[in-house]
């Protein structure tokens, strides 16, 4: 199929794998080396991260609340605010399924009512990530279970409107939590 632009045309299948090559791996990711010809014919080599897809919760509450976590994110150097989330486990049968694990493990809280919000990729140049965003409403507390990289974890409950305007003000910086109140913004204006 080829698509047209105002300058001419467009191919969206002009990529070749020709072979693939692990650089790294471990039990979170792997790096590989692709040999492969580009749209413009050209042989290179695509270097990207192959990684589990993982989920991002908004949990709302009765109160219009927004359920946030505020933790150290290693990779970035920083304390960070975000919605619960975190990697879609082996033993997860589905996407949901590590949702309602996630929101658990990190909040105690269960919810009620479950509604898919959207699906982020958000480095796709780098990585073939995804990130499916939830809506989790009907919200009862049972218990944080905390793993050894989250002791440093704090949950705090903020009105809708102040989380859109952290995501407004740049600190809410994690993308799958961003597009969620996003998101869920659009939905509540309509």
């Amino acid at each position: 199929m080829t698509l047209v632009d105002g300058c001419g045309p467009i191919s969206e299948f002009g990529w070749k794998r020709l072979g693939t090559d692990v650089v790294h791996k471990n039990r979170w990711f792997e790096v590989r080396a692709d040999d492969v010809i580009r749209p413009d014919g050209g042989r290179d080599v695509y270097s990207h991260v192959v990684a589990p897809n993982s989920v991002t919760i908004l949990a709302l509450d009765g109160a219009d609340r927004v359920v946030l976590t505020r933790q150290w994110i290693y990779t970035h150097g920083s304390v960070q605010w975000r919605l619960p989330g975190g990697g879609v486990e082996r033993d997860d049968v589905d996407p949901l399924a590590a949702a309602r694990r996630e929101l658990a493990e990190e909040t105690g809280l269960r919810a009620s009512a479950w509604e898919p919000l959207g699906v982020i990729h958000s480095a796709d140049s780098l990585s073939n990530h995804v990130d499916r965003i939830f809506l989790a409403t009907g919200l009862t507390c049972h218990g944080q279970s905390l793993g050894p990289g989250e002791a440093d974890l704090i949950v705090t409950r903020l009105p809708f409107g102040d989380v859109l305007d952290l995501v407004g003000s740049g600190q809410l910086p994690h993308a799958g939590s961003a597009h969620a109140v996003l998101a869920m913004a659009l939905r509540m204006s309509r």
